[in-house]
């Protein structure tokens, strides 16, 4: 698109754009260049809407975090129903896409774009740490319907979720893993507090 021809609903394009590249080429190939010629557009759309590159990937993030908490206004709203190991487990699969996890890497890599973060997320790992306060949330909601343990340590459960999931999903060469893979993290981290007969943890 030449420069001086406005772009309907700029930013969500340029967000757009930078997912496909995330989810085609990974967070190495993630440049501004790359993330306008996707969208299609001069390179100075993006400084028209962004005060510099990490200011966009800091928007990025943040609207992933959104997405995340409207997914996790769902979970939380779906205690109480199906099962605890089902619930998490499509959590941790809608949460750790090559998108998602493509972002985490970024935010791992990018110094100022974690320091930018800082005024959102003022601890631990941006999304990452947004995502364990969500499932924190709905197992805590679980806890009080008597189908996790009283004295289970949610905020402690919650993190070793993250953090197993994380680990499975994170070799982008090996592709996802099998639903069977998550569920077995998911049943092994939560096996001492999860009150659900045997048979129901393989429904969802």
């Amino acid at each position: 698109m030449p420069t001086g021809i406005a772009m309907r609903d700029a930013r969500e394009q340029l967000f757009d754009a930078a997912e496909r590249v995330l989810r085609r080429e990974g967070p190495s190939a993630l440049t501004s260049r790359a993330v306008t010629t996707e969208a299609g557009c001069a390179k100075g759309v993006l400084h028209r809407h962004f005060d510099d590159f990490d200011d966009f990937l800091a928007e990025l993030v943040r609207d992933r975090i959104a997405r995340l908490q409207s997914q996790g206004a769902a979970l939380l709203a779906a205690a109480g129903t199906g099962t605890v190991t089902g619930h998490l487990a499509g959590m941790l699969t809608d949460l750790f896409g090559p998108v998602a996890t493509a972002i985490v890497g970024l935010v791992i890599v990018r110094d100022e774009l974690r320091a930018r973060l800082r005024a959102t997320t003022p601890s631990g790992l941006p999304l990452l740490t947004e995502a364990a306060a969500v499932i924190a949330s709905y197992l805590a909601a679980e806890r009080e319907r008597g189908r996790i343990a009283p004295r289970a340590d949610v905020d402690a459960l919650a993190p070793a979720l993250i953090g197993a999931g994380h680990l499975l999903f994170a070799d982008r060469d090996a592709g996802p893993p099998s639903p069977e893979a998550v569920r077995k993290v998911v049943t092994t981290v939560l096996a001492d507090v999860v009150h659900e007969p045997p048979d129901e943890r393989t429904s969802p």
